[in-house]
């Protein structure tokens, strides 16, 4: 869970990177920082990767969560300071952009450096450490218990279309929205409510990606429903396929498909979610691709997400 973190933290960097995005004309004065923030991030990416590689308990090290919360923490961030700009643009937020991203970048090195020495003494992180010297612009939302501010009606009409009807087959919801607008952060939110919690007997998360690898979507998942072994890591699609299937066989599961691109994908992997004796389970997908959402979705349950309205965005400052 803490490598897909970092990995959606890298998705939304990227995002607002690439040439043709809609974002890419408000946020050009600032690449230099995004592609610093990126390389730093990209580091980090690769100690976490080997580090849950390595992990064979399946069960996550306080390292990793210490990860796992930076990375929503400064996600999260890096969402509301480029709403900011989209709403306003002026002098005033694009300074405070360039200067979050900056002070962020400082931040994920020195995390990275952290948790380098950390894996290569095999020591355990102690509890806050990778936090405690945090900075303000990041803290401020890490002592306000990580809420997504600002989308707290579409938080709770994804938590209802969850929790409530026990329908005899899952349900698919997709959240389809352009990226870096908080799809990721939107699930994470409701993927870790008590609410959530209580209903349902497994939870999965696996971050899919436009390069996507499908077994590796496979064994994410069933990090989270089985204990794992490394001869599990060797076995084929097919029949990881097969084990994700029944160890979700008569639960009531939700399952988290981030940043999926293609129908063909979907078509793929929605065959190792069984249908009966499932009742009340639900099946969440974050996408850019209204095509997809309307393919892979249950009628009328898809979520679209666009800029908050200026009230909104100001709220949580």
């Amino acid at each position: 869970m803490a490598h897909a973190s970092v990995t959606s933290l890298m998705r939304t960097i990227e995002s607002l990177l690439i040439s043709n995005s809609p974002m890419q004309s408000l946020t050009c004065d600032h690449r230099e920082d995004f592609s610093a923030l990126h390389e730093k991030i990209s580091s980090l990416e690769v100690v976490v990767k080997n580090f849950e590689k390595n992990n064979l308990s399946g069960e996550m090290t306080d390292l990793e969560v210490e990860i796992k919360e930076v990375a929503n923490i400064v996600e999260q961030t890096i969402q509301l300071r480029v709403t900011e700009v989209v709403l306003a643009n002026d002098e005033k937020t694009n300074e405070r952009l360039s200067d979050t991203l900056q002070v962020v970048a400082e931040d994920m090195d020195r995390i990275w450096k952290e948790s380098t020495k950390i894996q290569d003494k095999g020591e355990q992180v102690s509890e806050g450490s990778l936090v405690q010297g945090f900075s303000n612009s990041t803290n401020n939302i890490l002592n306000a218990k990580n809420n997504m501010a600002g989308r707290d009606d579409q938080k709770e009409h994804l938590l209802e279309d969850l929790t409530t009807s026990y329908s005899s087959e899952p349900k698919v919801i997709p959240i389809v929205g352009m990226g870096g607008i908080g799809k990721t952060t939107l699930a994470k939110e409701v993927y870790n409510h008590e609410s959530i919690l209580r209903r349902f007997d497994v939870r999965a998360w696996a971050t899919v990606s436009q390069h996507h690898n499908k077994k590796e979507i496979l064994l994410s998942l069933l990090q989270s429903t089985i204990k794992m072994d490394d001869t599990d890591k060797t076995k084929g699609e097919s029949e990881l396929a097969d084990m994700l299937q029944k160890s979700l066989k008569r639960k009531r599961y939700l399952i988290i498909l981030d940043d999926i691109w293609s129908c063909r994908l979907w078509d793929g992997v929605r065959r190792c979610f069984p249908t009966e004796y499932n009742a009340g389970s639900r099946i969440l997908l974050t996408t850019r691709n209204n095509k997809v959402a309307c393919y892979a979705g249950t009628e009328n349950l898809s979520m679209q997400m666009d800029f908050m309205d200026q009230d909104e965005s100001w709220e949580p400052f």
